[in-house]
């Protein structure tokens, strides 16, 4: 379960298609279906919340 480095994002966390994400403010939320490729590039990228933003949030 790694810990991240982000204004919004604590930890990142991928299992068997689940993504788990905990955010400061408002604490875990998980998102399903989400291929492990999208996981690693998540933990990959320069800007947690824009990835997010970008290819999580309202997809998934």
């Amino acid at each position: 379960m790694p810990f991240v480095s982000s204004s919004a994002i604590s930890r990142i966390e991928w299992s068997n298609g689940i993504l788990s994400i905990w955010f400061h403010e408002s604490g875990r939320y998980d998102y399903y279906s989400v291929p492990e490729g999208v996981y690693h590039a998540f933990l990959a990228s320069g800007s947690k919340g824009t990835f997010f933003n970008d290819y999580i949030r309202d997809i998934y």
